[in-house]
């Protein structure tokens, strides 16, 4: 009966370990699909940008701010909330509506840190702003950690000179970021 089950077991890893790379191949050939959500054209009453990225994250959300999907922006993130904030009233945002959290260093402190402010300012329906392949963890983020607040995600577009590179660290971190947090902090990824 023990033979049995190390046969069954040692099948059961060969199997693992053939699929392994099904899985990997599958998860960089449809990274959009499964790292991305853009809910479109939604409205809220204040949208958050979340730190990171290379300015593509601010540029866009002064394109909804002037396009009038939110009144007010929160931006988030120790070191890039405040120059984020200078790139937005340099795009002509007005400061006055410019909120900082400038201590976050993670998405869950991003969430953590925000959340509070979000509901001391009555927000119900909350317009983040992220990079494509940070928007599915943040958004969940978001959503695990204020439930009671509807959440979307707006996704700005990657630079155009994203690199086949970039591309590649993007994903796999990606794809360990939401399996830590997961494991970690119970943030579904799905």
């Amino acid at each position: 009966m023990l033979a049995f089950i190390r046969k069954r077991l040692r099948h059961a890893l060969l199997l693992s370990l053939a699929l392994l790379p099904l899985l990997g191949l599958t998860g960089f050939l449809f990274a959009h699909q499964l790292l991305s959500v853009d809910n479109g054209d939604v409205h809220g009453d204040v949208m958050v940008v979340l730190g990171g990225g290379y300015g593509e994250r601010p540029d866009w959300a002064a394109h909804l701010f002037k396009a009038g999907v939110a009144p007010k922006i929160i931006l988030t993130g120790a070191g890039d909330a405040v120059d984020n904030q200078r790139l937005l009233v340099n795009r002509g945002i007005p400061a006055e509506a410019i909120e900082l959290e400038a201590a976050s260093k993670s998405t869950k402190q991003n969430a953590q840190f925000t959340i509070p402010l979000l509901r001391a300012a009555g927000a119900h329906r909350v317009i983040l702003v992220t990079s494509w392949y940070h928007s599915r963890r943040s958004l969940n983020c978001f959503r695990h950690y204020a439930p009671d607040i509807e959440f979307y995600s707006r996704q700005a577009a990657p630079g155009p000179s994203e690199t086949k590179r970039q591309f590649t660290h993007y994903v796999v971190s990606e794809y360990v970021k939401a399996a830590g947090y997961w494991v970690c902090y119970g943030v579904r990824p799905f």
